[in-house]
């Protein structure tokens, strides 16, 4: 009986063996992409995923502020000009260079395109939402006399350069923003974002009538 006993132990010690000698995160998963998908990601999904994440974030590179540029156009040197699909703004220079800015431009079925010139420009400016946007975003309501410029809550930041035409006010403006992580994206309701302390620059270096090109 005992010689038995002895070999059961054996056995059931044979069989933990594998166990016990796989990896100890093959035994962990996401719980959170477990409660929220049925789904159970062991360590090395989990492992693989960070991987493709570092990857990612490499292919992004973090924008480093603006930058003087070759830039080759028959405009004459201030004349802004804003490529969409970079989502970047140029501010035209001599000898063939440029200013080169990163930006937010408008979501899909807001963007615009055209020419323009900067028919206004105000420090710290008032936003008042159009009646468009109240109707799909209600909570604007309360700003339909205008916000207050100055605050923090105030979407067009520090600076608003106002793009008029031949019909007047276009109601697009190039200026700043509360919402720095925007930029270099498609994100605004088809005006042009700027991060506060660059568009001070340029509404510093920019004069009443300059030209506007959004392309």
């Amino acid at each position: 009986m005992k010689r038995r006993g002895f070999l059961s132990i054996l056995g059931l010690a044979a069989l933990a063996l594998p166990v016990a000698s796989a990896p100890a995160q093959a035994f962990l998963f996401d719980w959170e992409e477990y409660r929220r998908t049925g789904k159970r990601r062991t360590g090395e999904t989990l492992k693989k995923k960070t991987k493709s994440a570092r990857k990612t974030e490499k292919k992004t590179p973090k924008y480093k502020g603006r930058e003087i540029v070759e830039f080759d156009s028959p405009e004459k040197p201030g004349t802004i000009i804003v490529r969409t699909r970079e989502r970047a703004l140029y501010q035209v220079m001599p000898n063939g260079k440029a200013k080169r800015y990163l930006v937010a431009v408008g979501k899909e079925g807001f963007a615009w395109s055209g020419v323009a010139r900067i028919g206004m420009k105000r420090k710290n400016p008032t936003w008042t939402p159009p009646e468009a946007m109240i109707e799909r975003m209600p909570k604007y309501a309360k700003w339909r006399n205008g916000m207050p410029g100055g605050i923090p809550e105030n979407p067009l930041g520090v600076r608003a350069l106002y793009l008029f035409d031949n019909g007047g006010d276009t109601m697009y403006r190039i200026h700043g923003t509360n919402a720095p992580s925007s930029i270099g994206t498609a994100a605004s309701s088809g005006c042009i974002r700027m991060l506060n302390k660059e568009v001070v620059e340029l509404f510093d270096n920019t004069p009443l009538g300059t030209k506007v090109i959004v392309q």
